[in-house]
């Protein structure tokens, strides 16, 4: 379990690096800095698939393509839910809207609270409950005092429950499925790369650019791996505990980028902290009543 714990962290420090990692790619644009890690990254995953036995999984969703007619429309719009989440998480560190961002990742559990009582028939705890209450202040302070959410945030919150949910009704929530996602969101990478009138113009200007794409495609594939390697190791409640360490990690390279937090913005975050605080309380609670109790 320890080299599961450290397996999460690790991925979660590699996600933060990658966010404070797209700023440093300048000129290049936020488009272009995700095709690149897109055309990089879907190869590594590939070879993933094959080491570690899992290839099967790709081939046994795309054979499905002959018998489920749906595929062929419901594996595109899965390949764009989550291609507009991979997308926004290269922009907003490049065009300064990280924190809203990370205010996606914070309010993201929240969503999947409600999604899971409304849509699955799930019945949330007090606690759950509670959290979202928090959360609904939160937003009713940014309504107040801002004027609004920002779509940044929206996209974030509600896009990945949206891919989420599809991906389970669809029957692709798994490696192959995210492989195959990857592999039709390619065509889309390489026209943002290479769209422009000159391509490759900024690598003259910037020979540096070529390792750092390089490295752009390196980091994005560890930082899944260890992922994929962390979620096989770990009990599911420790696992998704664990996942609250990324968003933290994201505000601090917002903050360390130059962004800040308004005086009207600050109710928002704590409440919005609180509620994910509360949801960590609930899921230390069920990880030691299932160490305690494993067979119930």
């Amino acid at each position: 379990m320890t080299k599961g714990v450290a397996l999460s962290v690790f991925s979660s420090v590699l996600f933060a690096l990658l966010y404070y990692y797209a700023s440093l790619m300048t000129p290049l644009s936020g488009e272009i800095v995700f095709g690149w890690r897109m055309l990089l990254t879907m190869p590594c995953v590939g070879l993933f698939l094959l080491y570690s036995g899992d290839w099967r999984l790709a081939t046994a969703l795309l054979a499905q393509l002959r018998t489920r007619p749906l595929f062929w429309l419901g594996l595109p719009l899965s390949a764009a839910l989550v291609g507009v989440q991979l997308w926004i998480f290269m922009w907003a560190p490049i065009n300064g809207r990280g924190l809203p961002v990370s205010l996606g990742y914070f309010m993201m559990p929240l969503v999947l609270v409600l999604i899971g009582r409304f849509v699955y028939q799930e019945r949330p705890t007090r606690l759950q409950w509670l959290a979202v209450g928090c959360a609904a202040v939160g937003v009713a302070n940014q309504l107040w005092q801002v004027g609004g959410v920002s779509w940044e945030t929206l996209v974030v919150a509600i896009g990945y429950p949206l891919y989420f949910v599809w991906r389970r009704w669809l029957g692709n929530d798994n490696l192959g499925g995210l492989w195959c996602d990857m592999l039709l969101m390619l065509p889309v990478a390489a026209w943002f790369v290479l769209s422009s009138d000159a391509p490759l113009a900024a690598f003259g200007e910037r020979p540096l650019l070529y390792l750092l794409v390089v490295g752009l495609g390196m980091i994005s594939a560890l930082a899944l791996v260890c992922y994929i390697l962390a979620s096989r190791q770990l009990p599911f409640s420790l696992f998704g505990l664990l996942g609250y360490v990324e968003p933290v990690l994201l505000v601090v390279v917002s903050l360390i980028l130059g962004e800040s937090i308004s005086a009207a913005e600050w109710p928002t975050y704590i409440a919005i902290w609180i509620a994910v605080g509360l949801l960590v309380l609930e899921g230390v609670r069920k990880l030691l009543a299932f160490r305690r109790y494993p067979f119930d």
